[in-house]
């Protein structure tokens, strides 16, 4: 199966690039005498500039000559195999387009290095010094070092990301940046469930995450229209529950050594995989596999449309807590992050009576099995579990009431995950002539996505009960990677900025024109995106 930059996906179609053609290419270029020295064109190279980046770093020092990039350089690391990695998968994305060698090594100086040490760096913080004699990015933890690996790709040219000989120079501004995020949840999800998407193409967009520092990819797994994991204990769910999609087309579903490959890429990414399971409502896949699991005993047929809100799991049932206890066990197995979500949204088939008492059955199996809750804020009508995360997705115009439940939950212990639907939802349309997504949180622009402060977006609560923010991206009309990337860019970059970057850099007319710098990157990344006339792309996006 390809990986990572050896795959171009283009309409949901894997293909994979020879590097044996890149080399005759290359030989090629020499041939024709263009140099593979890295050497600058005719016209004056400058560096970006270090306050260019997206997420907006912490601290910016710019001074001194560049650091460049040249044929003999090596990348340092300090002997650690976390910091080996990190430098093999740097040396994977400059290679193909600087033909250099780039050597990953435990000896000598200059060049690139990269180190770990203890400093005020957290979990996910790193430093970055570039000067003549090379670029160091230290960090405490390698998740640190792979965030500062993101920010020296934005520090070079958009050419970097090509799979093929680019001429250079590459650069990289001196100076001094320090940088840690403001949240430690900075996620997106992907609903596989209303549209089935390959091993391949989750792993394309898993890439595109790691680029603005997204930490958790949220894995949408069970709906109506599809349930997409294989569980050995009810085989059905999978192999009759999975069989289809909206619109009637083949579905599919993950084997369980699938699911495990897209946990392990993530994890190579420093993304932690939130698998959901959506329960009482949103059940129609599982209803359909077995119909012991309906309160009559009738299994409902397979549903393709977008309806929501039809289905339950039968509360009264026992089995319905056997299947849960089941789905649960085999999933925690398959996921070593300290999440699982349980969904709790639109289960207007279910009393509330029936729901507070299927989320007290439930919420303790989740824990039983060593993992912590996560739902959807409908959880906070219920009694969320001690530890639990409740998942916000309401609107600016969501009732009093319904935030006030929200914002007791968040007094009395509950963390919040802001994704609220009119701000940062990516199936929703930019404007009515968006030709993929809904609109039923209204229209969503680029500005709107990003002018808006998770920490001040529910009034009342405490510091500290935000734990960061998450971009939902449902599939009703998204079928492959190129509707994901148009949906996704160029919102998701700000929602990243959003929870990694602290408060006090956010403004929308500095911000934009940082965005627009990254349009470049995208096209040589192959990444389709919608030129919003809020942004000045310029040459990029003609």
């Amino acid at each position: 199966m390809a990986h990572g930059r050896d795959t171009l996906v283009r309409d949901g179609r894997a293909r994979p690039h020879h590097r044996t053609l890149r080399l005759l290419g290359s030989l090629l270029m020499v041939a024709m005498g263009v140099s593979m020295t890295g050497a600058a064109p005719a016209q004056a190279a400058s560096p970006t500039p270090l306050d260019r980046v997206v997420p907006a770093p912490a601290s910016v020092t710019p001074g001194g000559s560049p650091y460049r990039i040249t044929r003999g350089a090596h990348i340092h690391v300090d002997g650690s195999r976390e910091a080996r990695r990190v430098a093999e998968y740097l040396a994977a994305v400059l290679r193909p387009s600087t033909g250099y060698r780039l050597p990953v090594t435990d000896h000598g100086s200059g060049g690139i290095r990269l180190r770990l040490a203890e400093g005020p760096f957290g979990a996910e913080g790193y430093r970055l010094d570039s000067g003549p004699g090379g670029v160091t990015i230290t960090a405490a933890r390698p998740a640190g070092l792979f965030h500062g690996v993101q920010t020296l790709r934005q520090l070079l040219p958009a050419a970097v990301e090509k799979d093929t000989l680019q001429p250079g120079p590459w650069l990289v501004a001196g100076g001094t940046i320090q940088d840690s995020p403001r949240y430690g949840w900075r996620g997106a999800m992907l609903d596989v469930s209303r549209h089935f998407f390959t091993v391949d193409q989750v792993k394309r967009y898993i890439d595109q995450l790691a680029l603005y520092k997204i930490n958790k990819l949220h894995l949408h797994l069970s709906d109506d229209q599809g349930w997409r994991i294989a569980i050995d204990s009810w085989p059905r769910l999978a192999t009759h529950g999975g069989s289809t999609e909206v619109g009637g087309g083949p579905g599919g579903h993950y084997t369980k050594a699938q699911y495990k490959e897209i946990v392990r890429y993530a994890a190579s990414r420093y993304l932690e995989v939130v698998p959901e399971i959506d329960m009482p409502g949103h059940t129609n896949a599982a209803l359909a596999s077995y119909a012991d699991l309906n309160c009559d005993g009738v299994a409902p047929p397979l549903y393709t449309g977008t309806d929501v809100g039809f289905s339950s799991l039968c509360v009264g049932k026992e089995i319905t807590y056997d299947f849960v206890d089941d789905v649960v066990r085999e999933l925690a197995a398959l996921t070593p992050g300290k999440y699982l979500h349980i969904g709790g949204d639109e289960a207007h088939s279910t009393s509330h009576e029936d729901y507070v008492k299927f989320m007290d059955r439930v919420q303790p199996v989740v824990a039983k099995y060593g993992k912590t809750v996560v739902g959807w804020h409908q959880l906070t009508g219920a009694t969320p579990a001690k530890g639990a995360l409740a998942q916000y997705w309401g609107l600016d115009s969501t009732g009093a009431e319904e935030k006030a439940r929200v914002v007791k939950a968040a007094r009395n212990g509950t963390g919040l995950i802001l994704s609220p639907a009119d701000r940062v939802y990516l199936d929703m349309k930019y404007t009515e002539d968006t030709p993929l997504g809904l609109s039923w949180a209204g229209y969503v622009e680029v500005r709107r996505s990003y002018d808006w402060d998770p920490g001040a977006y529910l009034p009342g609560v405490p510091d500290g009960a935000v734990r960061g923010v998450e971009a939902p991206l449902w599939t009703e009309t998204i079928e492959n990677s190129g509707h994901i990337e148009y949906m996704a860019f160029p919102r998701l970059p700000g929602v990243a900025e959003l929870g990694w970057s602290a408060a006090g850099t956010h403004d929308w007319e500095r911000y934009k024109v940082r965005l627009a710098a990254q349009a470049e990157r995208w096209n040589a990344l192959g990444i389709g995106w919608y030129r919003s006339p809020q942004v000045p792309w310029g040459a990029a996006g003609r």
